[in-house]
Protein backbone atom coordinates (compact mmCIF):
# COMPACT_ATOMS: atom_id res chain seq x y z
CA UNK A 1 0.00 0.00 0.00
CA UNK A 2 1.37 3.67 -0.58
CA UNK A 3 1.08 5.67 2.36
CA UNK A 4 -0.12 8.83 2.62
CA UNK A 5 3.11 10.93 3.04
CA UNK A 6 3.75 12.85 6.73
CA UNK A 7 3.47 16.15 6.51
CA UNK A 8 6.98 17.80 6.52
CA UNK A 9 8.07 20.75 9.05
CA UNK A 10 7.78 23.85 7.77
CA UNK A 11 10.50 25.36 9.52
CA UNK A 12 12.90 24.83 6.98
CA UNK A 13 11.48 26.90 4.61
CA UNK A 14 11.64 29.87 7.04
CA UNK A 15 15.17 31.55 5.39
CA UNK A 16 13.97 31.41 1.43
CA UNK A 17 11.87 33.97 0.71
CA UNK A 18 9.43 33.18 -2.50
CA UNK A 19 10.01 34.76 -5.39
CA UNK A 20 8.04 35.23 -9.05
CA UNK A 21 10.44 32.76 -10.80
CA UNK A 22 9.60 30.40 -7.74
CA UNK A 23 5.90 31.32 -8.16
CA UNK A 24 6.35 30.79 -12.08
CA UNK A 25 7.67 26.81 -11.24
CA UNK A 26 4.58 26.53 -9.00
CA UNK A 27 1.88 27.68 -11.38
CA UNK A 28 2.98 24.23 -13.40
CA UNK A 29 1.60 22.41 -10.68
CA UNK A 30 -1.68 23.76 -11.40
CA UNK A 31 -2.89 22.54 -14.72
CA UNK A 32 -5.82 24.76 -14.74
CA UNK A 33 -3.75 28.00 -14.88
CA UNK A 34 -2.07 27.08 -17.64
CA UNK A 35 -5.81 28.30 -20.17
CA UNK A 36 -6.60 31.38 -21.70
CA UNK A 37 -9.89 33.36 -20.93
CA UNK A 38 -11.44 35.04 -23.76
CA UNK A 39 -8.14 35.86 -25.32
CA UNK A 40 -6.25 36.12 -22.53
CA UNK A 41 -4.14 34.21 -20.33
CA UNK A 42 -5.90 33.44 -17.29
CA UNK A 43 -5.64 35.48 -13.71
CA UNK A 44 -7.39 33.70 -11.38
CA UNK A 45 -7.51 36.01 -8.22
CA UNK A 46 -10.55 33.98 -7.06
CA UNK A 47 -8.85 31.96 -4.30
CA UNK A 48 -10.79 33.51 -0.92
CA UNK A 49 -13.50 31.44 -2.59
CA UNK A 50 -11.99 28.49 -4.13
CA UNK A 51 -8.79 28.24 -4.48
CA UNK A 52 -7.55 25.56 -7.83
CA UNK A 53 -5.61 22.32 -6.80
CA UNK A 54 -2.00 20.94 -7.62
CA UNK A 55 -1.92 17.63 -9.64
CA UNK A 56 -0.75 15.94 -6.71
CA UNK A 57 -4.23 16.58 -5.43
CA UNK A 58 -6.27 15.63 -8.56
CA UNK A 59 -4.00 12.26 -8.33
CA UNK A 60 -4.61 11.53 -4.98
CA UNK A 61 -8.18 11.75 -5.04
CA UNK A 62 -7.76 9.47 -8.57
CA UNK A 63 -5.31 6.85 -7.08
CA UNK A 64 -7.94 6.50 -4.01
CA UNK A 65 -10.82 5.50 -6.53
CA UNK A 66 -8.66 3.48 -8.79
CA UNK A 67 -6.77 1.61 -6.06
CA UNK A 68 -8.14 1.34 -2.89
CA UNK A 69 -12.19 2.88 -2.88
CA UNK A 70 -14.13 0.96 -0.03
CA UNK A 71 -15.95 2.13 2.67
CA UNK A 72 -13.94 3.21 5.68
CA UNK A 73 -14.32 1.61 9.70
CA UNK A 74 -15.38 -1.98 10.17
CA UNK A 75 -14.65 -3.69 6.79
CA UNK A 76 -12.75 -7.37 6.91
CA UNK A 77 -11.42 -7.26 3.24
CA UNK A 78 -8.14 -6.03 1.73
CA UNK A 79 -9.40 -2.65 0.14
CA UNK A 80 -11.90 -1.61 3.00
CA UNK A 81 -8.66 -1.84 5.64
CA UNK A 82 -6.58 -0.06 3.04
CA UNK A 83 -9.21 3.10 2.57
CA UNK A 84 -9.28 2.73 6.24
CA UNK A 85 -5.81 3.45 7.14
CA UNK A 86 -5.67 5.62 4.29
CA UNK A 87 -8.69 7.96 5.25
CA UNK A 88 -7.41 7.91 8.95
CA UNK A 89 -3.62 8.70 7.71
CA UNK A 90 -5.14 12.22 6.17
CA UNK A 91 -6.97 12.83 9.72
CA UNK A 92 -3.59 12.65 11.40
CA UNK A 93 -1.63 14.73 8.41
CA UNK A 94 -4.55 17.93 8.98
CA UNK A 95 -4.20 17.39 12.78
CA UNK A 96 -0.60 18.30 12.96
CA UNK A 97 -0.90 20.93 10.22
CA UNK A 98 -2.42 22.96 13.01
CA UNK A 99 -1.55 21.52 16.13
CA UNK A 100 -4.23 19.41 16.79
CA UNK A 101 -4.40 15.87 17.67
CA UNK A 102 -6.09 13.07 15.56
CA UNK A 103 -9.02 12.56 17.55
CA UNK A 104 -9.77 16.37 17.97
CA UNK A 105 -9.98 16.83 14.26
CA UNK A 106 -13.91 16.39 12.68
CA UNK A 107 -14.56 15.65 8.83
CA UNK A 108 -17.55 17.94 7.67
CA UNK A 109 -18.35 18.75 4.21
CA UNK A 110 -17.48 22.31 4.88
CA UNK A 111 -16.45 25.08 7.27
CA UNK A 112 -20.77 26.04 7.40
CA UNK A 113 -21.83 22.56 8.83
CA UNK A 114 -18.19 22.23 10.72
CA UNK A 115 -20.36 25.44 12.83
CA UNK A 116 -23.68 24.17 12.32
CA UNK A 117 -22.45 21.27 14.27
CA UNK A 118 -21.32 22.76 16.84
CA UNK A 119 -24.02 24.93 17.38
CA UNK A 120 -26.99 22.02 16.83
CA UNK A 121 -24.58 20.01 19.87
CA UNK A 122 -25.30 23.02 22.02
CA UNK A 123 -28.90 23.18 21.22
CA UNK A 124 -29.40 19.44 22.06
CA UNK A 125 -27.53 19.54 24.91
CA UNK A 126 -29.98 23.03 25.77
CA UNK A 127 -32.92 20.40 25.19
CA UNK A 128 -31.14 17.87 28.24
CA UNK A 129 -29.37 15.69 25.35
CA UNK A 130 -26.14 14.33 26.54
CA UNK A 131 -26.66 13.53 30.25
CA UNK A 132 -24.09 15.21 33.18
CA UNK A 133 -21.10 15.36 30.67
CA UNK A 134 -23.55 17.89 28.23
CA UNK A 135 -24.67 20.31 31.03
CA UNK A 136 -21.70 22.86 30.11
CA UNK A 137 -23.21 23.22 26.99
CA UNK A 138 -26.65 23.95 28.25
CA UNK A 139 -28.18 27.57 27.26
CA UNK A 140 -30.98 29.53 28.20
CA UNK A 141 -32.69 32.90 28.33
CA UNK A 142 -30.17 35.20 30.18
CA UNK A 143 -27.16 33.56 28.70
CA UNK A 144 -25.69 35.48 25.58
CA UNK A 145 -23.77 34.11 22.37
CA UNK A 146 -21.50 37.01 20.74
CA UNK A 147 -19.79 37.28 17.25
CA UNK A 148 -18.69 40.03 15.10
CA UNK A 149 -20.32 42.71 13.08
CA UNK A 150 -17.41 41.20 10.32
CA UNK A 151 -18.34 37.88 10.19
CA UNK A 152 -19.26 35.21 7.13
CA UNK A 153 -22.81 34.58 7.68
CA UNK A 154 -21.57 31.20 8.03
CA UNK A 155 -19.96 32.23 11.36
CA UNK A 156 -23.17 34.24 12.43
CA UNK A 157 -26.56 32.90 11.21
CA UNK A 158 -26.11 29.10 13.31
CA UNK A 159 -25.59 31.52 16.46
CA UNK A 160 -28.71 33.73 15.53
CA UNK A 161 -30.63 30.57 15.22
CA UNK A 162 -29.06 29.13 18.58
CA UNK A 163 -30.03 32.04 19.96
CA UNK A 164 -33.89 31.57 18.80
CA UNK A 165 -34.06 27.80 19.39
CA UNK A 166 -32.47 28.34 23.11
CA UNK A 167 -33.79 31.97 24.56
CA UNK A 168 -30.14 32.98 24.75
CA UNK A 169 -29.53 36.32 23.79
CA UNK A 170 -27.55 37.02 20.93
CA UNK A 171 -24.93 40.10 20.24
CA UNK A 172 -21.73 41.57 18.36
CA UNK A 173 -18.86 43.23 18.46
CA UNK A 174 -19.20 46.35 16.12
CA UNK A 175 -16.78 47.38 13.67
CA UNK A 176 -15.48 51.21 13.20
CA UNK A 177 -15.49 53.20 9.65
CA UNK A 178 -12.49 51.61 8.97
CA UNK A 179 -13.88 48.00 9.25
CA UNK A 180 -11.82 47.37 12.29
CA UNK A 181 -13.25 45.47 15.94
CA UNK A 182 -13.96 47.89 18.18
CA UNK A 183 -12.14 46.42 21.36
CA UNK A 184 -13.64 48.44 24.28
CA UNK A 185 -17.00 47.33 22.81
CA UNK A 186 -15.44 44.14 23.07
CA UNK A 187 -14.31 44.24 26.27
CA UNK A 188 -17.82 45.67 27.50
CA UNK A 189 -19.82 43.41 25.67
CA UNK A 190 -18.15 40.19 26.76
CA UNK A 191 -19.53 39.85 30.17
CA UNK A 192 -20.72 37.27 33.15
CA UNK A 193 -23.45 36.15 30.18
CA UNK A 194 -21.01 35.27 27.63
CA UNK A 195 -21.08 32.17 26.77
CA UNK A 196 -19.83 31.80 23.66
CA UNK A 197 -17.38 33.84 21.50
CA UNK A 198 -17.55 33.06 17.46
CA UNK A 199 -15.22 35.48 15.48
CA UNK A 200 -12.88 35.02 12.14
CA UNK A 201 -9.75 34.67 12.26
CA UNK A 202 -8.71 36.58 9.05
CA UNK A 203 -12.13 38.40 7.43
CA UNK A 204 -12.55 37.60 4.08
CA UNK A 205 -14.20 40.81 2.90
CA UNK A 206 -11.26 42.93 4.33
CA UNK A 207 -8.60 40.94 4.92
CA UNK A 208 -8.29 42.17 8.37
CA UNK A 209 -5.83 39.65 10.78
CA UNK A 210 -8.05 40.06 14.55
CA UNK A 211 -6.01 39.82 17.61
CA UNK A 212 -6.83 36.54 18.70
CA UNK A 213 -5.10 36.43 21.79
CA UNK A 214 -6.76 39.69 22.89
CA UNK A 215 -10.54 38.04 22.18
CA UNK A 216 -9.55 34.64 23.75
CA UNK A 217 -8.33 36.04 26.56
CA UNK A 218 -11.93 38.39 27.04
CA UNK A 219 -13.66 35.02 26.66
CA UNK A 220 -11.59 33.36 29.18
CA UNK A 221 -12.25 35.93 31.73
CA UNK A 222 -15.64 34.54 31.73
CA UNK A 223 -14.99 31.23 31.08
CA UNK A 224 -17.19 31.85 27.44
CA UNK A 225 -16.14 29.25 25.15
CA UNK A 226 -14.30 30.16 21.85
CA UNK A 227 -14.88 29.93 17.84
CA UNK A 228 -12.74 30.59 15.22
CA UNK A 229 -13.88 30.60 11.56
CA UNK A 230 -10.54 30.20 10.15
CA UNK A 231 -11.40 29.73 6.62
CA UNK A 232 -9.34 32.64 5.78
CA UNK A 233 -6.06 31.86 7.73
CA UNK A 234 -5.55 27.71 7.51
CA UNK A 235 -4.53 28.27 4.34
CA UNK A 236 -2.99 31.74 4.30
CA UNK A 237 -0.81 31.25 7.64
CA UNK A 238 0.99 29.16 10.19
CA UNK A 239 -2.02 28.02 12.66
CA UNK A 240 -1.63 26.48 15.28
CA UNK A 241 -4.85 25.71 17.06
CA UNK A 242 -3.49 25.19 20.46
CA UNK A 243 -1.57 28.04 20.79
CA UNK A 244 -4.36 30.22 20.16
CA UNK A 245 -6.15 28.37 23.00
CA UNK A 246 -9.50 28.52 20.52
CA UNK A 247 -12.08 25.91 21.64
CA UNK A 248 -13.41 25.09 18.24
CA UNK A 249 -12.34 26.18 14.92
CA UNK A 250 -13.38 25.49 11.09
CA UNK A 251 -12.12 25.71 7.74
CA UNK A 252 -12.49 24.25 4.21
CA UNK A 253 -10.48 22.33 1.97
CA UNK A 254 -11.53 23.99 -0.84
CA UNK A 255 -9.98 27.10 0.10
CA UNK A 256 -6.68 25.31 0.84
CA UNK A 257 -5.61 23.21 -2.76
CA UNK A 258 -8.11 20.87 -1.81
CA UNK A 259 -11.40 19.59 -3.09
CA UNK A 260 -14.92 20.87 -2.55
CA UNK A 261 -16.94 18.70 -0.20
CA UNK A 262 -14.74 18.55 3.21
CA UNK A 263 -14.44 20.37 5.80
CA UNK A 264 -13.06 20.47 9.22
CA UNK A 265 -14.04 20.90 12.64
CA UNK A 266 -11.43 21.05 15.02
CA UNK A 267 -12.23 20.59 18.77
CA UNK A 268 -10.78 20.03 22.30
CA UNK A 269 -11.27 16.56 22.82
CA UNK A 270 -12.51 16.92 26.08
CA UNK A 271 -14.97 18.79 24.97
CA UNK A 272 -15.79 17.02 22.06
CA UNK A 273 -16.56 13.64 23.75
CA UNK A 274 -18.93 15.36 26.32
CA UNK A 275 -20.96 16.80 23.18
CA UNK A 276 -23.99 15.27 22.30
CA UNK A 277 -23.79 14.57 18.29
CA UNK A 278 -25.74 16.65 15.65
CA UNK A 279 -26.15 13.95 12.73
CA UNK A 280 -26.88 10.50 13.80
CA UNK A 281 -27.54 7.49 12.25
CA UNK A 282 -24.93 4.26 11.02
CA UNK A 283 -21.13 4.63 11.85
CA UNK A 284 -21.30 6.86 14.97
CA UNK A 285 -22.91 4.29 17.52
CA UNK A 286 -21.63 1.90 19.99
CA UNK A 287 -25.17 -0.01 20.76
CA UNK A 288 -28.46 0.64 19.51
CA UNK A 289 -32.15 -0.61 20.67
CA UNK A 290 -35.43 0.13 19.81
CA UNK A 291 -35.33 2.72 22.30
CA UNK A 292 -31.92 4.49 22.55
CA UNK A 293 -28.55 4.58 21.12
CA UNK A 294 -24.97 5.02 23.16
CA UNK A 295 -22.17 7.01 21.10
CA UNK A 296 -18.37 6.73 19.59
CA UNK A 297 -16.12 9.04 21.28
CA UNK A 298 -14.81 11.55 18.91
CA UNK A 299 -14.08 11.73 16.44
CA UNK A 300 -16.66 8.74 15.26
CA UNK A 301 -19.40 10.53 17.30
CA UNK A 302 -19.62 13.30 15.09
CA UNK A 303 -19.42 11.35 11.62
CA UNK A 304 -22.82 9.97 10.65
CA UNK A 305 -22.92 7.63 7.54
CA UNK A 306 -20.51 7.58 4.73
CA UNK A 307 -17.59 9.72 4.61
CA UNK A 308 -15.66 12.05 2.48
CA UNK A 309 -13.38 9.90 1.89
CA UNK A 310 -11.64 10.30 -1.15
CA UNK A 311 -12.00 14.26 -0.35
CA UNK A 312 -10.44 13.62 2.71
CA UNK A 313 -7.30 11.76 1.42
CA UNK A 314 -7.18 14.63 -1.45
CA UNK A 315 -7.38 17.28 1.15
CA UNK A 316 -4.00 15.59 2.83
CA UNK A 317 -2.11 16.29 0.19
CA UNK A 318 -2.95 19.66 -0.29
CA UNK A 319 -1.56 19.83 2.98
CA UNK A 320 1.47 17.97 2.22
CA UNK A 321 2.03 20.48 -1.04
CA UNK A 322 1.60 23.42 1.25
CA UNK A 323 3.89 22.18 4.30
CA UNK A 324 6.59 21.66 1.59
CA UNK A 325 6.28 24.89 0.67
CA UNK A 326 6.13 26.50 3.54
CA UNK A 327 3.22 28.32 5.48
CA UNK A 328 5.30 31.10 7.04
CA UNK A 329 6.53 31.59 3.63
CA UNK A 330 3.34 31.24 1.43
CA UNK A 331 2.26 33.97 4.38
CA UNK A 332 4.77 36.40 3.33
CA UNK A 333 4.37 36.22 -0.43
CA UNK A 334 0.95 36.91 0.23
CA UNK A 335 1.28 39.57 2.64
CA UNK A 336 3.32 41.38 -0.06
CA UNK A 337 0.83 40.24 -2.86
CA UNK A 338 -2.21 42.28 -0.48
CA UNK A 339 0.24 45.36 0.03
CA UNK A 340 1.00 46.08 -3.48
CA UNK A 341 -3.31 45.11 -4.36
CA UNK A 342 -4.10 47.86 -1.78
CA UNK A 343 -1.30 50.30 -2.61
CA UNK A 344 -2.09 50.53 -6.11
CA UNK A 345 -6.42 50.23 -6.05
CA UNK A 346 -5.59 53.52 -3.04
CA UNK A 347 -3.66 55.06 -5.94
CA UNK A 348 -6.88 54.71 -8.71
CA UNK A 349 -9.12 57.98 -8.71
CA UNK A 350 -12.69 56.88 -7.36
CA UNK A 351 -11.40 53.66 -5.73
CA UNK A 352 -12.16 53.05 -2.52
CA UNK A 353 -10.68 49.84 -0.71
CA UNK A 354 -12.31 48.38 2.12
CA UNK A 355 -10.30 47.38 5.56
CA UNK A 356 -6.78 48.02 6.25
CA UNK A 357 -4.94 50.37 4.38
CA UNK A 358 -1.38 50.51 2.35
CA UNK A 359 1.14 49.35 5.19
CA UNK A 360 -1.10 47.74 7.85
CA UNK A 361 -0.99 43.83 8.12
CA UNK A 362 -3.28 41.64 5.95
CA UNK A 363 -3.91 38.78 4.63
CA UNK A 364 -3.31 38.72 0.36
CA UNK A 365 -6.70 39.78 -0.56
CA UNK A 366 -8.55 43.37 -1.31
CA UNK A 367 -12.26 44.39 -1.47
CA UNK A 368 -13.07 47.43 -3.22
CA UNK A 369 -15.36 49.53 -4.57
CA UNK A 370 -15.26 51.86 -7.82
CA UNK A 371 -17.44 54.48 -7.50
CA UNK A 372 -20.39 55.12 -9.94
CA UNK A 373 -20.17 51.28 -11.10
CA UNK A 374 -21.58 48.46 -9.32
CA UNK A 375 -19.48 45.16 -8.52
CA UNK A 376 -21.11 43.02 -11.35
CA UNK A 377 -20.05 45.31 -14.14
CA UNK A 378 -16.71 45.38 -12.37
CA UNK A 379 -16.25 41.64 -12.44
CA UNK A 380 -17.50 41.23 -15.98
CA UNK A 381 -15.10 44.24 -17.56
CA UNK A 382 -12.56 42.22 -15.33
CA UNK A 383 -13.84 38.62 -17.01
CA UNK A 384 -13.57 40.47 -20.23
CA UNK A 385 -9.38 40.68 -20.01
CA UNK A 386 -9.15 37.22 -18.38
CA UNK A 387 -9.24 37.93 -14.59
CA UNK A 388 -11.62 36.03 -12.11
CA UNK A 389 -12.70 38.14 -9.09
CA UNK A 390 -15.53 37.44 -6.92
CA UNK A 391 -17.98 40.51 -6.82
CA UNK A 392 -21.15 40.87 -4.30
CA UNK A 393 -21.58 41.31 -0.34
CA UNK A 394 -19.08 37.86 -0.06
CA UNK A 395 -21.99 36.64 2.31
CA UNK A 396 -21.24 39.48 4.63
CA UNK A 397 -24.20 41.47 4.14
CA UNK A 398 -24.42 43.30 7.71
CA UNK A 399 -20.52 44.24 7.59
CA UNK A 400 -21.25 45.94 4.00
CA UNK A 401 -24.31 47.74 5.16
CA UNK A 402 -22.38 49.07 8.08
CA UNK A 403 -19.41 50.60 6.01
CA UNK A 404 -22.47 52.00 3.18
CA UNK A 405 -21.67 49.60 0.44
CA UNK A 406 -24.39 46.86 -0.91
CA UNK A 407 -21.36 44.89 -2.81
CA UNK A 408 -17.73 45.54 -3.62
CA UNK A 409 -15.02 43.34 -5.95
CA UNK A 410 -12.76 41.22 -4.21
CA UNK A 411 -9.50 40.15 -5.33
CA UNK A 412 -7.56 37.48 -3.67
CA UNK A 413 -4.47 35.80 -4.03
CA UNK A 414 -2.68 32.82 -3.36
CA UNK A 415 0.93 31.23 -3.60
CA UNK A 416 0.57 30.84 -7.13
CA UNK A 417 -0.06 33.96 -7.98
CA UNK A 418 2.97 36.51 -8.97
CA UNK A 419 3.26 40.33 -9.12
CA UNK A 420 2.19 40.73 -12.75
CA UNK A 421 -0.99 39.03 -11.78
CA UNK A 422 -1.79 41.75 -9.42
CA UNK A 423 -0.34 44.53 -11.53
CA UNK A 424 -3.02 43.26 -14.41
CA UNK A 425 -5.60 43.80 -11.87
CA UNK A 426 -4.50 47.09 -11.30
CA UNK A 427 -4.02 48.39 -14.90
CA UNK A 428 -7.55 46.95 -15.73
CA UNK A 429 -9.06 48.35 -12.82
CA UNK A 430 -7.58 51.81 -13.84
CA UNK A 431 -9.79 51.74 -16.73
CA UNK A 432 -13.10 50.94 -15.33
CA UNK A 433 -14.82 54.08 -14.85
CA UNK A 434 -13.72 55.60 -18.14
CA UNK A 435 -14.57 52.74 -19.76
CA UNK A 436 -18.25 52.91 -17.93
CA UNK A 437 -18.15 56.90 -18.70
CA UNK A 438 -18.08 57.97 -15.44
CA UNK A 439 -14.86 59.13 -15.74
CA UNK A 440 -12.65 61.39 -18.60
Amino acid sequence: MAPVVSTPSTLQHAAAAMDNAEVLRIRNDFPILGQEVNGHPLVYLDSGATSQNPASVLEAEQEFYEQRNAAVHRGAHYLAVEATEVFEAARGIVARFVGARGDEIIWTSNATEAINLVSYAFSNASAGRGGAAAERFRLGPGDEIVATEMEHHANLIPWQELAFRTGATFRYIPVDDDGALRLEEAARIIGPRTRILAFTHASNVLGTINPVDTLVAMAREHDAFVVLDACQSVPHLPVDVKALDVDFAAFSGHKMLGPTGVGVLYGKAGLLNAMPPFLTGGSMITTVTMEQAEYLPAPQRFEAGTQKISQAVALAAAVDYLAETGMDRIHAWEAHLGQRLVAGLEAIEGVRVVGPGAGIERIGLAAFDVDGVHSHDVGQFLDDQGIAVRVGHHCAQPLHRRLGLVSTTRASTYLYNTTEDVDALLDAVAGVRRFFGVAK
